[in-house]
């Protein structure tokens, strides 16, 4: 795979976009792994009855997901200088199938002097953005 160039990149390009399912096998691995055991993301009666319109995906689960998009399009994670985000709504997961989470990734900004470019990350479930002020700093040559 060809590396993107910094060169190449103009502020408002959309360089990749991608569908991402989060199903609930992959709550029960991302607890496993960050020790979250919150019933809100495995107990269906739990989280309905504090208000969450069932069980949720952890909120790291979906950032950590959909940064994915970037690190394949820049063709090495390491070259991530910095990453962060806002969670805005939750991504109910349902009990059997999966959550789509729409995500595109578009040039928010380049800097020459630094070798990086800011990914914006638009970041969707349903139509509603359930990530904001999503922003990936990538070091490209």
């Amino acid at each position: 795979m060809t590396r993107p160039q910094l060169a190449d990149l103009t502020v408002g390009d959309v360089v990749a976009t991608r569908t991402v399912e989060i199903d609930r096998a992959a709550l029960v691995r991302y607890a496993g792994a960050s020790g979250d055991f919150n019933p809100i993301h495995w107990d269906e009666q739990f989280a309905t009855e504090v208000g969450l319109p069932g069980v949720i995906a952890h909120g790291m689960c979906t950032m950590g997901t959909v940064v994915d998009v970037v690190t394949d399009w820049a063709g090495d994670p390491g070259a991530i200088v910095r990453y962060g985000t806002r969670f805005t709504k939750p991504v109910p997961v349902p009990a059997r199938g999966a959550a789509a989470v729409e995500v595109v990734a578009t040039v928010g900004a380049t800097d020459a002097d630094a070798g990086t470019a800011r990914i914006d990350l638009t970041v969707t479930h349903e139509g509603v953005k359930v990530l904001g002020r999503t922003q990936v700093v990538v070091r490209l040559s």
